[in-house]
């Protein structure tokens, strides 16, 4: 993943006005046949988010992408 870091913030803005700011603890790449779903959507025992995109080796002919890439990050700040 090019545009994200660990460490990196993502600000995600509620309807409400409050917004909640999550940090980068990891990203991983799974090839998409075998995609660990538990872990991913596992319930976590902390405020989390997880942003999952495709990645590795595309195929410009039928955008089909080999693998996905899991961002995973957890709540560090929420204000209004």
């Amino acid at each position: 993943m090019d545009e994200l870091d660990r460490g990196d913030r993502i600000d995600v803005h509620r309807a409400g006005g409050s917004t909640a700011t999550f940090t980068v603890d990891r990203i991983a790449s799974y090839p998409k046949d075998r995609f660990p779903t538990v872990e991913v959507y596992r319930n976590l025992d902390h405020a989390g988010l997880r942003l999952v995109t495709c990645g590795g080796d595309c195929s410009a002919s039928d955008s089909h992408c080999a693998d996905n890439v899991v961002i995973h990050a957890a709540l560090t700040d929420s204000h209004t």
